[in-house]
């Protein structure tokens, strides 16, 4: 999963200065106080896949020729080794390696860049290290070595298991092969995540309740089920399918509620759904605030100092990145959250969990007040979309049925 990008508060963007002068600054005197920094992850981007889909407005590009494995693993390094000074003295308690597609690394890469990471970083003794993988790319071996170089949690992108469906959305794998995948998965692995898709072009009810029946089949510790959305400058933002009304979208999530409560997954998040203990960690830090790291093309930053929050982005093309990362500067976007935007922008995220949040964690946070958001929170509990007491904040059924409308009344006219 790709870190949750910023919103665009209308905050100058600006290149940034060099590391070391960039955090002797941001330690300076600022508009907040926060008495802790939050839990701090490490997000590394691989940007190359085998094809596009026509879905997707992720920062992947199709590797026609290969990639260049090691001097992309040369600028990881680098990119990480300089932004040390931000981060100095700070433990990492999860790592997910997205993209694009990383499991068409080779297993002396993916050794590689855990090594390298391991030389620069503390990292927890729990620390849960997560890669995505398509189905297209699996082999026992390969995933084994993975397996053996640290990475404990896969995140596997099936989308569906229904041939028709699949060549709709794309992919490169087909039914048999996504099976195989879990196998596999099942094999070298006991923490493993499975992506499926809902509402997709022609879709039916029944054929969406067979995909999550065959998904569940598989006793996945953790399922992501997401709804089909025609993104902005995609394949099918240009060219849309017929896909399921409202109406029957709706019936397929309450279908994927039913059957995954009956299966004993617990529905924390939006879209995420999981067996006991078994939450996304690395996830659960972005909904709840916490900081994190990103390295690699068009990867995003979040990053808490004492008296200020700082958000950061990549070069986003990999020429560009690998070039500007050779002369030292890979961040092209660096700025201050504004602290009029921080209540919003903590909302955005923490109101995705089902159960909410504790009061204390919008002031550990942000370093403010609760009383900072307390109108819009007074006028989300008057429409029925929050509910709240002393210790607890959390979305109400109909809140989470229109998320949307609840995250906008914090959004600053």
């Amino acid at each position: 999963m790709i870190p949750i990008k910023p919103v665009n508060s209308g905050t100058t963007t600006k290149t940034a200065p060099a590391p070391v002068d960039a955090a002797t600054a941001f330690l300076g005197p600022g508009t907040l106080h926060l008495t802790a920094l939050p839990p701090l992850s490490l997000y590394v981007h691989f940007p190359w896949c085998v094809r596009k889909c026509p879905y997707c407005d992720f920062n992947s590009h199709e590797a026609r020729d290969g990639f260049p494995e090691k001097e992309y693993l040369d600028a990881l390094r680098s990119d990480l080794e300089a932004a040390l000074p931000l981060i100095w003295g700070r433990k990492i308690y999860t790592i997910f390696i997205g993209g694009g597609t990383p499991s068409l690394m080779s297993a002396a890469g993916v050794d590689r860049l855990l090594s390298d990471i391991r030389t620069l970083l503390p990292l927890d003794g729990r620390a849960e290290i997560t890669m995505e993988a398509n189905p297209g790319t699996f082999e026992m071996e390969k995933f084994r070595s993975y397996r053996a170089s640290g990475i404990n949690r896969l995140s596997i992108g099936i989308q569906s298991f229904n041939p028709r469906h699949l060549q709709a959305l794309g992919r490169i794998h087909d039914g048999d092969e996504a099976r195989r995948a879990v196998d596999i998965a099942h094999a070298a692995f006991d923490n493993f995540n499975l992506d499926l898709m809902y509402a997709l072009p022609s879709q039916t009810l029944d054929e969406a309740a067979e995909d999550v029946a065959t998904a569940i089949g598989f006793a996945p510790p953790h399922l992501s089920l997401y709804h089909l959305t025609l993104e902005p400058n995609t394949y099918f933002a240009k060219y849309p399918p017929a896909v399921p009304d409202d109406d029957m979208s709706a019936e397929m999530q309450d279908m994927i509620q039913h059957r995954t409560s009956s299966a004993g997954y617990a529905h924390y998040e939006v879209s995420a759904y999981a067996q006991a203990g078994r939450q996304a960690r690395h996830n659960l830090n972005y909904w709840q605030f916490g900081d994190y790291l990103g390295i690699g093309a068009g990867a995003h930053s979040k990053l808490s100092f004492p008296h200020r929050i700082i958000r950061q982005m990549r070069y986003k093309q990999p020429k560009a990145y690998l070039e500007n990362m050779a002369k030292g500067s890979p961040v092209q976007e660096e700025f201050e959250i504004e602290r009029s935007e921080l209540g919003f922008e903590f909302m955005l995220n923490a109101l995705r969990l089902n159960d909410g949040f504790e009061v204390n964690l919008f002031a550990e946070r942000t370093g403010m007040t609760i009383n900072a958001i307390g109108q819009a929170l007074d006028e989300a509990e008057q429409k029925g979309l929050l509910y709240r007491d002393h210790r607890m904040i959390r979305p109400t059924e109909l809140g989470r049925r229109f998320l949307n409308d609840l995250q906008q009344l914090f959004l600053r006219d």
